[in-house]
């Protein structure tokens, strides 16, 4: 009988050490921003959308200048008019620089919108290539380690090599 408890008790030490050693929760790491930067299609979405700040940022110049150029002449004529066109002029610039702050703010959301419509793929992608890695080699969290994400060490298992082999980077 004495030894059937010590059989039992071992056993019972057993079953909770091996349920302890279950109920541990493996983690591992990776810099996401890191990996996003690393795929090709944020280059080519970063690209386009430089592309289309430059086209924004020309037409906004010409608007400028050609306003500035518009400024010039009625200054120049201003003398030679009477005070009712001089008024109707200054009207006119001050609608003209309205429509201009008016083309920048739509430019700006416009661009959000475009930036947003590009990466949210990327990013939806990165995500699931993550996920997949890490379930397949058993981890139940995974830590975002990129700079001020709060993560102060990650010592544990890094996914990246294996996210960008699952990516075909």
């Amino acid at each position: 009988m004495k030894k059937f408890r010590t059989i039992f008790a071992t056993c019972l030490l057993f079953i909770g050490a091996s349920s302890f050693v279950n109920a541990q929760s493996k983690v591992a790491h990776i810099a996401s921003q890191e990996l996003v930067e690393a795929m090709p299609s944020f280059k080519n979405a970063k690209s386009e959308i430089e592309k289309l700040n430059k086209t924004y940022e020309a037409e906004i110049k010409n608007m400028i200048l050609e306003l500035q150029n518009t400024m010039k002449k009625f200054q120049g004529e201003a003398a030679t008019q009477t005070e009712e066109e001089n008024a109707k002029r200054a009207q006119q610039i001050q609608s003209t620089e309205k429509s201009i702050g008016d083309y920048k703010q739509n430019a700006v959301q416009d661009l959000q919108k475009k930036e947003v419509e590009l990466m949210k793929p990327i990013y939806e992608k990165a995500r699931t290539s993550i996920q997949k890695v890490a379930r397949a080699q058993g981890y139940d969290y995974v830590l975002d380690s990129t700079t001020g994400t709060g993560v102060i060490m990650a010592d544990g298992k890094d996914l990246m090599a294996d996210v960008k082999k699952d990516l075909g980077i």
